[in-house]
């Protein structure tokens, strides 16, 4: 156990509970500060201050009895807690210390003081850093895209405020989101930004609690490269233009086709127009030459030396029953006369019969 001996230099802040009381016997025993709170690790003061004879006096955190102080020594049980006392004339007034404190301590805080004073609570709240983090490191995006930034806070008591800061400048709340959850007795904060790569800056991610002198931070840097010739507003204009010319071309083609098959059937139309009033002219030729022409009914085939009664005819061919002979009256002579060909080949067989050829030359 550890002890201490009253001091004659007295404590400024004790001075100063005891000319803060009002005289009343209520007041003759002062604890402050009431509610404290403190980072981890830190060391925390608490104040009683004693108007009269303090013979005995106690502490306890959160229950359990840490230190006293009897007559005029200091009885600790643990080296994390000390004492030391002030004393002015009558006044006393005792400073009690937690050194490094921890999460464990905190709570109700009892100074007890033996006789009329009674006893006096004080709140004790610890607070508890953790661990700031900008996932993916530093980043090198195009210009104009949009960015996505996470901030991850691990490990903190109570929850943390976090926020941005962008080249120096505090980032708009209204362009990040933080959600916190608990982790065991902690928390665990994740804070999403989101914005549109402009130029090259450096931004930070800061955590803080109340006792935090500064907040904890992590920092990254923005590398922003301008964007690449967008091509698309161009090749969607050369496209369209092209796609309307080939619409053109296309309707100039169908026309062009349909023309030219017009010009073909009307042509087509035209020649055999003019062939059919060529071959009227030479159906009409012909028809002339034919009726300028007779019939040679005379004709006998070689071999034949008879012609029944029923061949003859009413243009001058005689012949008697049962007679071999017959006779052609001016069929010679009006058909070499009719045609103009004297050549014909008149011939007497055997048995007397006249043979005679004729050709006609149309």
């Amino acid at each position: 156990m550890l002890s201490a001996s009253w001091t004659s230099w007295p404590n400024l802040f004790c001075i100063h509970l005891l000319l803060c009381a009002t005289g009343a016997v209520s007041e003759k025993f002062l604890l402050a500060p009431l509610n404290s709170t403190v980072l981890q690790g830190s060391d925390v003061r608490f104040n009683a201050t004693v108007q009269g004879e303090m013979e005995f006096m106690t502490w306890t955190v959160r229950g359990n009895l840490v230190l006293i102080v009897a007559n005029s020594n200091v009885t600790t049980f643990s080296n994390q807690f000390s004492a030391r006392i002030y004393s002015s004339g009558d006044i006393n007034c005792v400073e009690f210390t937690i050194h490094s404190v921890t999460r464990r301590e905190s709570g109700p805080i009892i100074c007890a003081v033996l006789g009329e004073y009674g006893s006096k609570t004080a709140q004790l709240y610890v607070q508890e850093s953790g661990s700031v983090t900008i996932m993916g490191g530093n980043m090198t995006v195009v210009q104009d895209q949009e960015v996505e930034l996470q901030c991850v806070t691990s490990a903190w008591f109570p929850i943390p405020t976090v926020s941005w800061i962008q080249n120096g400048e505090a980032v708009d709340s209204n362009l990040y989101n933080t959600t916190s959850m608990a982790d065991g007795d902690s928390f665990n904060s994740t804070s999403v930004l989101k914005f549109l790569a402009v130029r090259t800056n450096t931004l930070e991610c800061l955590a803080t609690v109340s006792t935090l002198t500064e907040p904890q931070s992590s920092s990254v840097f923005l590398v922003v490269v301008p964007k690449p010739t967008d091509w698309t507003v161009l090749i969607a204009v050369v496209v369209s233009i092209g796609g309307f010319a080939l619409l053109v071309l296309l309707i100039l083609g169908i026309i062009f086709c349909y023309k030219r098959r017009k010009e073909k059937q009307l042509n087509y139309q035209d020649e055999m127009s003019r062939r059919v009033r060529t071959q009227s002219q030479i159906s009409g030729v012909n028809a002339a030459g034919q009726r300028q022409g007779q019939v040679n009914t005379g004709y006998v085939p070689e071999g034949q030396t008879s012609v029944a009664p029923s061949e003859l005819t009413d243009s001058g061919f005689g012949q008697a029953n049962g007679s071999s002979v017959f006779e052609m009256h001016g069929v010679v002579t009006s058909n070499q006369a009719v045609n103009g060909y004297s050549g014909a080949d008149n011939t007497v067989d055997k048995s007397g019969f006249k043979k005679h050829r004729h050709v006609t030359i149309v």
